[in-house]
């Protein structure tokens, strides 16, 4: 890679971002994956995840390297335990080691504010992996709360939308029965410990799965008249926040109102197979670049709007070394050399007292807005969390594969 090149980008778009990002810098969060042999330095990464104002990063694993390099920088720290993981955290000898290790010795120049113990494992075909889960991350909770840490970092977990049992209309959100028993005692452990509940969420499987029927305008954020849920009278005009809102009643149904809801992952492909219909850079600049002038705008979803969307893109690199369908490699919104892989197109107007509707274009007029989706084809938009559509709610099944960050899982798969 040619360094010269990339330190000359990176300097140059971190002194335009206080013009391009003014009041998003307390909003962003980003993931950073690895899954590549041709990316930068963590150092050289620092001024790319500023030219974007993100403050949070979320990454898959404790690479120290990563948080030296962001020491005294401010951007708050997500870091992962992989799946690989959970059977050894259970003893809390070894969870107290990894957490002096990879958490503790960073602290306070790098800002750990939360550990996230497995991903999507309750979706994942291994009921070892689903039962290691929950001691998992009491133990590292104990180890935290023993090095006096707790107050200052939390412990969580990333699912899929797949443990949905019904999405659509989202005042009608459930978890899966059988994973209920399992969520039951998670939810408990959130609540006592004050830790958020994470979500990967991704519109674009949805429009993957059945681009004749989803809307390409519900799920970009675009001009459209969007569905209303009979049951509540609100209004949605794109699938992330309906998708938001499902989680939050199935939450409700079981006694966890206020249970913080945090969106671990969502993102759109600029680059996609044959088979994958709407993975373009146009989409994923539309996608992304409404997502970031929605979430500067510091309102919530329809049924929670005064709660903060605390929203992380996947993600920062295309990841060349990611198995999979061509769009696994091309979720980044850098290439390895620091340049974007299409511009976002935020201006000053999009994000300050900007009177643009959330799904406009940017840059161009408001289109006529399109009609708006059926009931069935509005379950289909909203629940599909999977590559795989299905018209039925929540039979369990759907065994399409996908990889995010460090973790391969399956999803939709049944039992605890």
């Amino acid at each position: 890679m040619g360094f010269p090149r990339f330190f000359c980008y990176a300097s140059i778009i971190l002194s335009i971002s206080a013009y391009l990002f003014p009041i998003m810098v307390n909003s962003i969060g980003i993931n950073y994956g690895q899954i590549a042999n041709n990316l930068p330095s963590p150092e050289d990464v620092v001024p790319l995840v500023k030219s974007i104002g993100a403050t949070k990063v979320k990454l898959y694993d404790a690479d120290p390297g990563v948080l030296s390099a962001f020491a005294n920088t401010g951007v708050e720290f997500i870091v992962g335990l992989g799946n690989e993981y959970l059977d050894r955290m259970q003893d809390p000898a070894k969870a107290e080691a990894w957490v002096k290790q990879n958490v503790q010795a960073h602290l306070p120049a790098t800002k750990v504010t939360c550990i996230f113990v497995g991903n999507e494992v309750l979706t994942f075909n291994d009921t070892t992996l689903s039962d290691n889960l929950l001691p998992a991350m009491q133990s590292v909770h104990t180890a935290l709360v023993n090095l006096g840490l707790d107050k200052q970092v939390t412990v969580t977990t990333a699912h899929s939308l797949a443990i949905l049992e019904t999405s659509y209309p989202p005042s009608a959100g459930a978890f899966r029965e059988d994973l209920i028993d399992c969520l039951s005692e998670t939810l408990s452990f959130h609540q006592k410990t004050g830790s958020p509940f994470l979500i990967n969420a991704y519109p674009y499987f949805a429009y993957k799965g059945n681009p004749k029927q989803v809307s390409l305008d519900f799920v970009l954020f675009q001009p459209n008249q969007g569905v209303i849920d009979q049951a509540t009278n609100l209004h949605y005009d794109n699938m992330l926040y309906a998708q938001i809102d499902a989680v939050y009643s199935a939450l409700a149904s079981l006694g966890y109102k206020k249970l913080a809801v945090h969106i671990s992952e969502t993102g759109w492909p600029s680059k996609g197979d044959e088979d994958e219909a709407g993975a373009t850079p146009d989409n994923a600049k539309k996608y992304n670049g409404n997502l970031i002038k929605l979430m500067s705008k510091k309102t919530g979803t329809p049924m929670r709007p005064n709660s903060d969307l605390n929203i992380y893109v996947f993600a920062l690199f295309n990841e060349n070394m990611k198995p999979g369908p061509t769009s696994e490699r091309n979720y980044g919104l850098f290439k390895p050399d620091g340049t974007p892989v299409y511009p976002l197109g935020i201006s000053t107007n999009d994000v300050v007292g900007s009177n643009t509707t959330a799904g406009g274009s940017i840059g161009n007029a408001v289109t006529q807005p399109s009609s708006p989706t059926s009931s069935s084809t509005g379950y289909l938009s909203i629940s599909s969390a999977t590559g795989k559509i299905s018209i039925h709610r929540g039979n369990g099944e759907g065994d399409i594969k996908r990889i995010r960050g460090s973790f391969v899982v399956r999803e939709r798969v049944l039992g605890c």
